[in-house]
């Protein structure tokens, strides 16, 4: 009516044109308005279109960025995102991986900035669970026919699997760890030491006996041929027994936390540790030290793996051309934005400009050795594998061992009902996952299997 007013009010028929201007007025803004609605959502839309990522959030939580185009995404996964944006530490927002998929604790491929708190179950129990790769100076060509032989020595030398029997050492330790174990041991022995002495469970797992072994599930110890037909040996396990153990001490005592101070939370495994309390500070040591075996876990494997070639190959090779060491299952200091930040990332490796990576894929499927763009909106981040799309239970449902072998066709590796899990086809194309993240990392290897060791 603003409008109407600006005129002269004369007669009862300049009245009545009065109100007839304002109606037409009113009626305009509406349509304005809507046009105007109209071409934000269109701009939005175009907005949504070129970005790399797509974004979800409810009312209740931070946005999600999620780099899942062209890459199927479980309403699960989602739902559980969302529950884990909702926490009111969170900064900024969180990142998404297009390997995405329900874990146990938190969403795996997800990047969750935080300041003041951490979320041990988003850390998860297989701490500092990464990826190592090497590149030799060998070829295709200097790799025997038959790759039994270089397969049977590398199970020979890496403890792998597990057994549980009682009285009976379990066959992913060793009995009696080398030399060159106990070396290693000896940089990290300090630490756990004072780790154990506030909190002495921990002095009975698995450590010292576990160092330089593989494990089970989705770990493994390869021998691949890149697009130039030189050899890599790549392998994949983390902190192991003691690891888990760590982990799973935390999530308890967070959980314990969040009943002590009567805090409600949209799921029991966001339970989180507060910086500055003495659950905080002893978490941090821990996970730390953790992630330390973890590295030095991969290194004492790789040196077993190189033995395992030179036993099998008489040809002097060498194997430190060009070598990565990454955690996938990690919480780090890091600054973005200008300020420091807690990243946790759960199946996600660090992207850092110029800072490479490993992206594998399973058993007979592709594997990438990848270069960092440093994209912020991902908090530098990119995926650590192609993500499952069935449960390892469903996938041995679905499939057989006749399946796992025409998968791993070409690949010196088990094909039996114990790694069916593995199939390729219980994960997401990898072609696809990488297409998803172009912007955060560019391809500078592409491996392909040729022996793929499994626990």
């Amino acid at each position: 009516m603003a409008r109407s007013l600006q005129y002269s009010v004369g007669t009862s028929s300049d009245v009545y044109n009065i109100h007839l201007s304002a109606n037409a007025w009113q009626a305009g803004l509406v349509k304005e308005v809507k046009m105007s609605m109209s071409i934000n959502q269109q701009i939005e839309k175009q907005a949504e279109n070129t970005r790399a990522y797509n974004v979800i959030q409810d009312d209740k939580g931070v946005p999600i960025k999620m780099w899942t185009k062209g890459v199927h995404v479980d309403e699960n996964a989602k739902r559980q995102l969302l529950q884990a944006a909702q926490m009111p530490f969170i900064y900024k927002w969180m990142a998404v991986m297009p390997d995405v998929h329900v874990g146990i604790g938190a969403t795996i491929g997800s990047v969750i900035p935080s300041k003041g708190a951490i979320i041990p179950a988003a850390v998860g129990v297989d701490i500092g669970c990464g990826m190592m790769a090497a590149r030799t100076n060998l070829t295709a060509s200097d790799l025997p026919d038959n790759l039994s032989a270089l397969r049977s020595e590398l199970e020979r030398l890496i403890p792998h699997g597990m057994t549980k029997t009682r009285g009976h050492r379990d066959r992913g330790s060793w009995a009696n760890p080398s030399q060159r174990v106990d070396q290693a041991w000896a940089e990290l022995v300090a630490d756990f030491d004072y780790i154990c002495a506030k909190h002495p469970r921990f002095k009975n797992t698995n450590n010292r006996n576990q160092l330089g072994t593989l494990g089970t599930g989705n770990h493994f110890v390869e021998i691949c041929l890149d697009e130039y037909q030189q050899v890599w040996i790549m392998l994949h396990s983390g902190s192991r027994g003691v690891g888990n153990a760590i982990g799973s001490y935390f999530i308890e005592l967070a959980r314990q936390d969040m009943q002590k101070y009567f805090i409600n939370l949209p799921h029991k495994d966001l339970a989180y540790l507060v910086e500055g309390t003495e659950h905080f500070d002893d978490y941090w040591f821990a996970v730390g030290w953790a992630q330390r075996f973890a590295l030095k876990n991969r290194e004492l494997m790789m040196e077993a793996a190189v033995v395992a070639l030179r036993n099998i190959i008489a040809k002097p090779f060498n194997a430190k051309v060009e070598a990565v060491n990454c955690h996938h299952n990690y919480v780090s200091k890091e600054e973005h934005f200008g300020e420091e930040v807690l990243v946790t990332r759960k199946g996600a490796v660090r992207a850092r400009l110029g800072e490479y990576g490993i992206i594998p894929g399973s058993m007979g499927a592709k594997s990438f050795i990848v270069r960092g763009k440093g994209n912020q909106d991902s908090f530098c981040s990119c995926s650590h594998g192609a993500g499952r799309i069935l449960s390892r239970t469903e996938a041995k449902k679905r499939y057989t061992v006749a399946d796992q072998i025409a998968q791993t066709q070409g690949v010196e590796c088990r094909k039996d009902e114990a790694v069916i899990d593995e199939i390729p086809s219980a994960y997401k194309p990898i072609e696809d996952v990488m297409q998803a993240q172009n912007e955060l990392v560019e391809v500078v290897y592409t491996l392909r299997q040729v022996v793929c060791v499994k626990g």
